[in-house]
């Protein structure tokens, strides 16, 4: 882990994108070796997700060749419900990236046995072969 301390949160953000950025364009993803990226969820990337959406559509980054896991959803809110993480992360970030929805993968809070899809969940993790680089978010009282 490294501590980067930015002089404000707009530079935080920017830095953070930039990183990923890098990340990812220094992998050089194919359809065959995908770049898996942790994401989070909540208030503190907001800035990062825009950050990385206007540098997709500038060019300077692609999601096609990259693959998504999302660290968490909220248990019984559906997915359509605007206040559940599948709704948060289309809103500030999908919905504005070049990311196949087959490629994101974010927990089923309705699952019937939540401690099978955890599972079920980390297994496909393992198969994506781990996480390349997992972004975590420290909300406001960091």
């Amino acid at each position: 882990m490294r501590l980067i301390i930015e002089k404000d949160y707009d530079q935080l953000s920017k830095w953070a994108a930039e990183h990923v950025i890098e990340r990812i364009n220094k992998f050089n993803p194919t359809p065959d070796h995908k770049f898996v990226l942790g994401l989070p969820t909540g208030s503190s990337p907001i800035g990062m997700y825009r950050a990385l959406a206007e540098a997709c559509k500038e060019g300077r980054v692609s999601f096609k060749n990259v693959l998504t896991f999302n660290m968490d959803e909220y248990v019984g809110l559906p997915e359509s419900h605007p206040e559940s993480y599948h709704s948060f992360m289309a809103k500030n970030f999908f919905d504005h990236v070049d990311c196949p929805k087959e490629n994101i993968h974010i927990l089923n809070g309705n699952a019937e046995d939540l401690e099978a899809e955890c599972a079920r969940y980390e297994q496909m993790i393992v198969e994506a072969g781990g996480i390349d680089l997992f972004i975590g978010g420290i909300g406001p009282d960091g």
